[in-house]
């Protein structure tokens, strides 16, 4: 430990954490090193969450230039997420700032994504196991070095396979190679610490869709929230509501067997004080067993707060668990992980309300869509935020006989429960809109609807798409009213359709055989798929529906990186 570390040479494993609490194999803790990322990494990011920080490829960077000597090197072949990824900007910031040369040699291979992207970003590296983009990192440090903090970056190119792409290390070889070539792009970072697809600062002069961050700016949205973090979706979504009672209940009833097993045990009398500490205990003892229950940290604290749980069949409520596709979810804050905000927005069935869902950080690119019934967190992408219209508080108790709420505002659930309601769009917001075209006549709804009209535009999306992977949407002004309540009227179409399309004119497609006398039995669909890969006109339904004459134009519409009907195929 004592010696000077001139080179680190490594494939560091790639883990930001256990796939399942039920796996009770969480990553290590490693004090000082995760204090020290804390102290560079995580302290120098703008990003919301930290847990990706701690990935293992990305402590195998920190440990390494924490060791390297005054003088040295770090080749490390690693995920490549952190390039460009919004949660790595410290980390980039920070290699820059201790390192005289960083030499990035992208090779892509990113199966995250989906359709032309997919295959734009080619083969996979490490074969069938690998989904991750893959580079290889060379960060060299040299005090005596003329310039410090000099970027060079190689990406591989598009379409690649595996065999393609190791061909290319083969014939470049070295460093000094791509140099004498003259491959190297040479990258500034932004003030974003952004190297790739930096962003277009005209972007930042719009007014915010939301900002929880920034509690005194003007922001349209007051309030809004991200979609359902289940942590168990395979117990409380189904099709089914008899078998998503009976599958909760299962869980319920095996979660409080292990509760009185706890508690009737000796190991209850060793549980340490502190809760994260229990925690961990708990895991030791509880059964792993994923056909009967989907561990994860919030049950084992409840097992060490001995929390019992308890069903109620009136939490079923309808749900958007991916685009085109309605489930019934069991929401309740005691069998789901995370709520978030969403009982404001919807607080029980019953309760009208519409939501704009957008997906801005991922890498399937910028999605929007509309809603009327809750989200789920990844029904866009990783992360859905749902803009609401209306915001919803249990309507206060009348106290010594007087009722101070606002009758026009008050809406009585089925349950009979009364509710408050208020716009959720702030009065600085429509102000904002209001006073630039010096027309009060726009309303809030007008506003919700100009906005959902907006992100569809594909010369919005395209202009600020670098904006868009990294930040919330920040809605401009367009030249005249004209085109304000042209965007309007575009909103409100497109939320016809996205609402309502189970109740539209179908579309005359040709079936390859009469299907008039077939039974009910007949439609069951095993899984649906098209006629060959290169023909989307045709679809098989199953083995006696094949769908014939589909336009082709039907699959420019994407949301998510799929097509609509392609979503509606995969989950039915």
């Amino acid at each position: 430990k004592k010696l000077p570390i001139r080179v680190f040479i490594g494939n560091p494993p790639y883990s930001a954490g256990q796939s399942s609490g039920n796996d009770d194999n969480q990553n290590l803790k490693y004090t000082k090193l995760d204090t020290s990322i804390e102290n560079t990494y995580v302290k120098h990011s703008n990003a919301g969450l930290s847990k990706s920080a701690y990935d293992s490829y990305i402590r195998a960077i920190r440990w390494a230039s924490d060791r390297i000597d005054q003088y040295g090197v770090i080749g490390f072949i690693t995920n490549a997420g952190w390039i460009e990824s919004n949660s790595a900007d410290g980390m980039r910031k920070c290699l820059k700032d201790e390192f005289s040369s960083i030499y990035i040699f992208h090779l892509r291979g990113n199966q995250r994504t989906s359709g032309e992207l997919s295959r734009k970003e080619g083969g996979k590296i490490f074969g069938s196991g690998s989904r991750a983009p893959i580079a290889i990192s060379i960060l060299v440090k040299n005090p005596e070095a003329k310039e410090h903090g000099k970027i060079y970056f190689y990406e591989v190119g598009d379409y690649l396979t595996r065999e393609e792409k190791l061909e290319k290390i083969s014939n470049l070889k070295s460093i000094e190679s791509i140099t004498q070539q003259g491959l190297w792009q040479e990258i500034t970072p932004d003030k974003y610490n952004d190297w790739l697809n930096q962003r277009d600062d005209r972007f930042y002069d719009y007014i915010s869709i939301g900002d929880k961050k920034n509690k005194s700016g003007v922001t349209i949205f007051e309030n809004y929230s991200n979609g359902i973090v289940s942590s168990r979706d395979a117990w409380v979504y189904n099709y089914s509501k008899s078998k998503l009672t009976q599958n909760v209940s299962n869980m319920i009833d095996f979660y409080n067997s292990e509760l009185e097993r706890y508690k009737n045990s000796d190991d209850i009398k060793n549980q340490p004080k502190k809760l994260s500490d229990a925690e961990k205990y708990v895991a030791g003892f509880v059964n792993n067993d994923s056909s009967k229950i989907a561990w994860s940290r919030d049950y084992r604290y409840d097992i060490c707060k001995q929390d019992q749980k308890n069903l109620d069949s009136s939490k079923i409520v309808n749900s958007l668990y991916r685009p085109y596709s309605k489930s019934n979810c069991f929401l309740d804050g005691q069998i789901a992980m995370e709520l978030y905000q969403l009982p404001k927005i919807f607080p029980e069935n019953g309760i009208e309300n519409l939501i704009i869902g957008t997906a801005s950080v991922g890498s399937k690119g910028f999605s929007v869509l509309i809603s009327n019934i809750i989200q789920d967190l990844h029904t866009l992408e990783s992360a859905s935020q749902c803009f609401p219209m209306y915001l919803y508080e249990p309507k206060p108790e009348a106290i010594n006989g007087f009722d101070f709420s606002d009758d026009s505002d008050v809406v009585t659930a089925p349950s009979g429960k009364q509710y408050t309601r208020k716009e959720a769009i702030t009065d600085a917001g429509l102000k904002h809109f209001t006073d630039f075209y010096n027309d009060k006549s726009i309303t809030k709804e007008d506003l919700f609807y100009y906005i959902y009209g907006l992100l569809h535009s594909e010369e919005y999306k395209t202009k600020y798409a670098d904006n868009l992977t990294k930040a919330l949407p920040r809605i401009p002004f367009v030249k005249t009213i004209a085109d304000f309540r042209a965007f309007e009227q575009a909103g409100r179409k497109l939320a016809d359709l996205h609402l309502n399309y189970e109740n539209k004119e179908l579309y005359p497609v040709a079936f390859a055989k009469d299907i008039s006398q077939l039974q009910a039995d007949d439609f069951r669909v095993i899984k649906m798929k098209f006629a060959s890969k290169t023909d989307k006109s045709k679809i098989i339904y199953n083995g006696k529906i094949t769908l014939e004459n589909i336009p082709l134009e039907a699959y420019d519409y994407v949301v998510n990186g799929k097509s609509a009907i392609e979503w509606v195929m995969e989950r039915q």
